[in-house]
């Protein structure tokens, strides 16, 4: 392994447990299926409880084909999507930073996925195993168009967004 695979697998293996353990929290954590559901209802998605299923099984299979190296841009493009999703819908009406709720950290985890799909998955992996070569712009093309198709699917499939609450008539004449 070169410095270059080492590099891949690192990145592989971290944010490969990172969406495991994410979702592994919306399963078993604080408020389970049923509170998850109820979070990503109140972001305007219909569905919770099978967003919250969807959102479940996307992480934790991506994680562990990020894990074990294997079609690693369709990985990285399930990472892509379901940051692209919490970034729209949870954290870009609050800015950049994440310690304001923002979406900074969705950000640099699409970011390092892209830049995953693009490296390609390494020496120590299930693809360079099989034979499967997608790597380069390629991976890269793969994985942010297929990020990007699956959330303008879900967002226009399920995201039904609140309206805006009508101004009051009596409160417009008092100003």
């Amino acid at each position: 392994m070169n410095e270059t695979d080492t590099v891949a697998l690192l990145l592989r293996v971290v944010l490969g447990v990172v969406m495991i353990a994410h979702g592994l929290n919306h399963w078993r954590g604080g408020g389970r299926i049923a509170g998850t559901a109820r979070w990503f209802t109140g972001l305007g998605l219909t569905h919770g409880t099978l967003q919250a299923w969807l959102s479940v099984l996307t992480e934790v299979g991506a994680g562990a084909l990020l894990l074990i190296g294997l079609f690693t841009p369709l990985a990285c493009a399930a990472v892509i999507s379901v940051m692209l999703v919490a970034g729209v819908l949870a954290h870009r009406p609050n800015g950049f930073f994440v310690f304001k709720e923002g979406y900074e950290y969705v950000l640099t985890l699409a970011v390092v996925s892209l830049a995953l799909a693009v490296l390609g998955p390494g020496s120590a992996s299930l693809d360079e195993a099989a034979g499967i070569d997608m790597t380069g712009w390629a991976g890269g093309g793969i994985a942010l168009g297929v990020g990007v198709a699956g959330t303008a699917g879900l967002l226009a499939t399920f995201w039904r967004p609140k309206p805006a609450p009508a101004p009051n008539p009596v409160e417009q004449e008092a100003s």
